[in-house]
This record gives C-alpha cells, structure tokens and sequence, in this order.
C-alpha cells in the first residue's frame, strides 16, 4: 500500500501509474483518499483542540465553584459537556474515515518501477535476452493430463464427486514425481544457501489485508466460518505476515528464505476456463521463494 503522504504530494503520478497499468476506473481514488485524509486530518485537530479546551474549562470549573459561583460553573460545565459530545461525534466519524480511507488505500495500485515496460497486455511484452531458438517438435505434443492419466497418475472424476471441479488425486508414479520435484526444489534453494520454512497454512485478515486488497482478497481466498482465519492462497502471505510489526535486527539482516506450502484459491472469473487438468485448480502444492528481507 502506497503511504498516503506521498499520495496526498504526489497525485498526477499516482493517476499516471493507474493509467499506466490500464486501471483507469480506479482513477477516482485518488482525489477520494486526498479528501478523506484531509478530513481525517481535520477530525483529529479539532479532537485535539477541544480537549485541551475541556482541560482548561475543568479547572475554571474549580476556580468558580471555590469563589461560590455556582451558577457560572454550571454554564461552564455545559459547554464541557456538550464539547464532550462533539469529541465522541468525531471518534465516531474518525473511526468511519479511517476505515473507508483504508479501503480505498488498498485499491490504488503500487507504483511501478521505472525499468518496467508498459503494456496493456502479454502481447506487448518486451524482450529482454534470448537463449537459443525455440524449438516446434516434429510430432504432437499430449497434454500434460493425457501423459498423467497414461501412467494412470491422475484421477479427476473422483476428485469431482468429493470435492467438485478444481480438484485431482495424484496417484503412484505421478504422486512420487510431483513430492520429488518438490524435494529438489527444496534442497536446490538449501544448497544455496536459503533457510527453508514451512509456513502456517492459515492467516489472519489483519496479515491478508497487508498483502493484497480487500477485492482481491475476496475474488481469491477461502474464508474459515466463524473464524478470523483464511486459507493461504500463497506460502508468501505467512512469509511476508513473520515480520508484521516487528523491527529486524541490523546484524542479523539479510534474511533468506524458501518456503513450501500448499496454497487454496477461489480462482473466480473467467482467466484459465478454457484450461482442463491440473490449471488454475483451488489446492496445489508448491516451494516459493526465495526471498531476501533487508
């Protein structure tokens, strides 16, 4: 999330990032937060002016009612009391533009970095290096759940009738390729030197709500019912959450981490529809990383 600071001094280049991104509809935004954190700044000046105004009356107060004026403190002790009315309206109302200013905080996309080419879609990629020729095979290609069900390593109709579309078992010489290509994945980042990390495979909102937004939030992750918990929909989620809060020590810095989870997601929308196997399902497995925290 962007510090709204550099929002608020800033506006025209976060407006030129969202078109940059083609997220024009999130224009909007941006003048919507400036105003919310104008008002919240508002709120909490005004908050801050009448309760020194409240201290200073408190002790009028005294003052009067030790000179036996008893019907001034009165009159000062309504306009305390109606001051205190007004503290609680604007908490209240603080409360409200905080919360919707975080909201729409959320929304606004991170800056880009400069090297990055802008493209609307795949199709202006830009190309960097290339390694050898692409090389067209002079036969036809099975799909990849036609190898799997070849060596009789995947079974989706079951998986269907247990859990719905989304789902496969892995089975015999299948299930022992995909644990060893985890366990190589593994060992291949611990030789170099990473820490590896199995992380909490369930997160709380405050965690998910520091890595993705709201929307996103809602279109990917499976929420527990009842419960302030949401199925991770990647091992980065708990990895980034280990350091929510907290201050790293210098000498102990650089972290380097690999991870392996398994990761849950709603996959909404119409992106890998068209795709049959073992593509944009709701379970998989996977090894993440590395990272480096510094």
């Amino acid at each position: 999330m962007l510090d709204i600071k550099f929002v608020r001094e800033n506006p025209d280049a976060v407006k030129q990032n969202i078109k940059n991104k083609f997220q024009d509809a999130k224009l909007p935004l941006v003048d919507e937060v400036i105003a919310l954190d104008k008002r919240n700044r508002e709120i909490k000046v005004e908050v801050e002016d009448l309760r020194a105004k409240r201290n200073k009356l408190s002790k009028q107060i005294g003052m009067l009612m030790a000179q036996g004026k008893k019907e001034e403190a009165e009159a000062v002790k309504a306009e305390v009391a109606a001051d205190g009315d007004r503290i609680a309206a604007l908490s209240e109302e603080e409360k409200t533009v905080e919360e919707d200013l975080k909201k729409k905080m959320m929304i606004i996309p991170n800056i880009i970095d400069p090297s990055v080419p802008i493209g609307k879609d795949d199709s202006e990629n830009v190309e960097v290096k290339r390694y050898g020729e692409p090389v067209v095979p002079d036969f036809e290609v099975p799909y990849h759940t036609d190898i799997m069900e070849s060596f009789d390593g995947i079974d989706l109709d079951s998986a269907r009738r247990v859990a719905g579309n989304g789902f496969y078992y892995l089975m015999g010489d299948i299930a022992r390729l995909h644990s060893a290509v985890i366990s190589y994945a593994r060992d291949f980042m611990i030789d170099r030197g990473f820490t590896y990390v199995v992380p909490p495979f369930m997160i709380r909102s405050d965690v998910v709500t520091g890595v993705m937004s709201f929307a996103e939030m809602d279109a990917m992750m499976y929420k527990i019912e009842g419960e302030d918990l949401y199925l991770i929909g990647t091992s980065e989620h708990s990895m980034i959450g280990r350091f929510i809060g907290q201050m790293l020590e210098e000498d102990k810095l650089p972290l380097t981490l690999t991870s392996y989870s398994p990761c849950f997601r709603k996959e909404k929308g119409a992106h890998g529809l068209e795709e049959r196997g073992v593509y944009r399902i709701h379970q998989w497995w996977i090894c993440s990383g590395p990272w480096t925290f510094r």
